[in-house]
């Protein structure tokens, strides 16, 4: 996965994507691998006066254990389609882990994700809201895959969907919601600026 994402940075105008090659074209890689358990997010909500100018940073985290605790993976906006708006120009993933390599002696700052997928071509009718679901690969597990995290937006803020009749064990923690429910809504409440972009 390394050297396929480090293929797809050194040659972005490529005609033919990454995923379609032999693994012998993509650039070897046996460095130094450096894991970080959080990153911030800078980003200009001019709308939201709370900030100054406008300006807000947040912390993402991708850690085995929040506080002494249970592992924490939070789940973000990726920009997929600068020419497309809301929700259309985002894309949904789960972080798994920061880290950051060395190539010939370029670093890259990136992030192992697991991405979602958007359900139907618009939010829920009923509540306004986008539904995603986490991808699997053929063999049932996570699609996952390397970005850069220059094209990490912000934060996201998923909620379980709930079925109906669906039993909800009462040890259920916020820390086991994104592995144990299959479905979720992109909550744009979780913050104005939130709203703004999750149309």
């Amino acid at each position: 996965m390394i050297r396929r994402f480090l293929y797809d940075q050194l040659y972005p105008d490529s005609v033919l994507p990454s995923s379609q090659l032999e693994t012998t074209a993509y650039p070897n890689f046996d460095g130094r691998i450096s894991i970080f358990y959080s990153a911030t997010a800078t980003f200009r909500a001019p709308s939201d006066i709370s900030g100054i100018n406008g300006m807000h940073r947040e912390y993402i985290r991708a850690t085995p254990s929040w506080r002494q605790e249970a592992a924490r993976y939070d789940c973000i906006f990726v920009n997929s389609a600068e020419e497309s708006e809301g929700m259309l120009g985002l894309a949904i993933a789960r972080v798994l882990a920061f880290f950051s390599i060395v190539h010939s002696e370029q670093e890259y700052q990136c992030a192992l994700i697991h991405w979602f997928s958007c359900c139907g071509t618009g939010p829920d009718e009923n509540t306004g809201l986008w539904i995603v679901d986490p991808d699997f690969d053929d063999d049932g597990g996570p699609y996952l895959d390397i970005i850069h995290v220059d094209s990490i937006y912000r934060a996201a803020h998923l909620l379980p969907v709930f079925r109906t009749n669906e039993y909800i064990s009462r040890s259920l923690t916020m820390h086991d919601t994104l592995d144990i429910f299959k479905r979720f809504y992109v909550n744009k409440f979780i913050d104005y600026h939130a709203f703004e972009i999750a149309f």
